[in-house]
């Protein structure tokens, strides 16, 4: 799929799948005509990345959990040697997603109070 695709289907800009691609998120190929065109396995990432964002992962961080996960899903995965660690590291990861998704979760709560509190204020 082209950029335009690829943002259409994630619901992002052009210029944000372009960006992330220039960082090396994505794994793209060109096309004779030198376009980006990308596969099933870059839309994947960049939903992941459109997850993770919200959450307030910096660039590196993405980088992190991206590299954790390709390493997780490889085939080989199973039988890796360093499969505990693979493990642990995937453990401290979903705890880190739970205790910025408890952050996002004030963050609304707080929201609520605010509109609230504007209701009877209003025609």
């Amino acid at each position: 799929m082209t950029v335009g695709e690829m943002a259409e289907r994630v619901e992002i800009s052009h210029r944000t799948v372009r960006y992330y691609d220039d960082e090396g998120l994505l794994p793209a190929r060109r096309s004779a005509g030198n376009y980006r065109l990308y596969g099933e396995d870059a839309l994947a990432r960049m939903m992941t990345i459109r997850r993770l964002k919200p959450l307030g992962f910096t660039l590196e961080e993405m980088r992190k959990v991206l590299a954790l996960l390709d390493a997780a899903s490889a085939p080989s995965s199973a039988t890796d040697p360093d499969r505990p660690q693979l493990l642990e590291r995937l453990v401290e990861l979903e705890a880190d997603v739970r205790q910025r998704r408890e952050k996002l979760e004030e963050h609304v709560a707080g929201a609520d109070e605010i509109i609230a509190s504007l209701r009877p204020l209003l025609p």
